[in-house]
């Protein structure tokens, strides 16, 4: 019986160095996941820069008919101001808002990477047999995985102001230029939500999509039963199928989403409002404006803060003892 017991209380995903969503210290836990969120923000804000402002244009950019066409639209809607400048100073025109950036960055990623276990761990002892009794074991692990990722995911909407000011930095600077972050949030307060009931629209599914992508896929090949752990090359494939899987059931509403954050403050336009027209002017491929990006940088990217992450939690929780 504690076999199975103990079986059932471990169904994760986000393990390579220590047993599959083990609660570990709550120290290592902060730590761990803060560093993968200073990590992945060097390398990967660029090309979410990139990713929010082609989400952004509301104008066709793929000039069938001229490539060179095509090129000059990108080029504006990427580089904006710096379009004519050289290329260390479009290089560094693809930072903006990394204060904001920095601080979202790392909260959420010890809130997500941190929170989710915690969340499986308690779904798990209250639900975990019903699950598997509903579901079968594979899938009602699976299940819980995803459900808890959900959960998680629409608790993220309390981070949204530090998210929409580092959108505004990214793709609408004048609306920031010449003010104070106290001021920002005094002034504007509960404006900073705008978008809340969407995002957390587009974060449930696309989280759900995550994490339950990502422990299908482990235990497809067999990882975390009986204390089997995964190895660089299954967290791998993991994450990708998880991630490609939430980025791509999230893209429609993260578009709406992104063009609500950069508007003015002041602006009244609501999600519908905006939906209606971009399905008017840009069809429904507008959508899905800058996922390819997403989908090129996805998996190295979430392989990457997945793998430090899990690694760090494991080290500092071995220190801390």
């Amino acid at each position: 019986m504690k076999k199975n017991k103990d079986s059932q209380s471990s169904p994760g995903i986000l393990s390579t160095s220590s047993a599959m969503h083990s609660s570990g210290k709550t120290n290592a836990r902060i730590i761990g996941s803060a560093v993968a969120g200073v990590s992945e923000l060097a390398l990967f804000h660029p090309v979410d820069t990139v990713a929010k402002r082609l989400m952004s244009t509301e104008t066709q950019l793929i000039a069938l008919s001229s490539p060179s066409q095509t090129r000059l639209n990108l080029n504006n809607a990427i580089f904006r101001n710096c379009a004519s400048e050289g290329l260390a100073q479009k290089a560094i025109s693809l930072f903006p808002g990394v204060g904001f950036g920095a601080a979202y960055k790392i909260l959420q990623r010890v809130y997500k990477f941190g929170g989710q276990p915690l969340v499986l761990d308690m779904m798990t002892k209250r639900f975990g047999k019903d699950f598997d009794e509903k579901f079968g074991h594979k899938t009602g692990r699976t299940l819980l995985s995803a459900t808890s990722g959900s959960l998680i995911g629409i608790g993220e909407i309390v981070l949204l102001p530090l998210d929409a000011l580092k959108v505004k930095a990214q793709t609408a600077p004048e609306q920031l230029r010449g003010r104070g972050v106290f001021e920002i949030f005094r002034k504007e307060g509960f404006n900073l939500y705008r978008g809340a009931g969407l995002t957390a629209m587009r974060n449930a599914p696309g989280s759900f999509a995550l994490f339950g992508g990502a422990t299908a896929a482990k235990t497809w090949m067999g990882v975390g039963e009986d204390g089997v752990r995964a190895t660089w090359t299954q967290d791998a494939i993991a994450s990708c199928v998880g991630a490609t899987a939430s980025i791509s059931v999230a893209q429609p509403l993260d578009v709406v989403k992104t063009r609500i954050q950069n508007r003015p403050f002041d602006s009244p336009e609501g999600g519908m409002t905006i939906f209606r027209r971009l399905i008017q002017n840009e069809g429904a491929s507008g959508l899905f404006k800058g996922l390819t990006p997403k989908l090129l940088v996805v998996g190295p990217k979430l392989i990457f803060s997945f793998t430090i992450a899990q690694h760090l939690i494991g080290y500092f929780e071995h220190a801390l003892k």
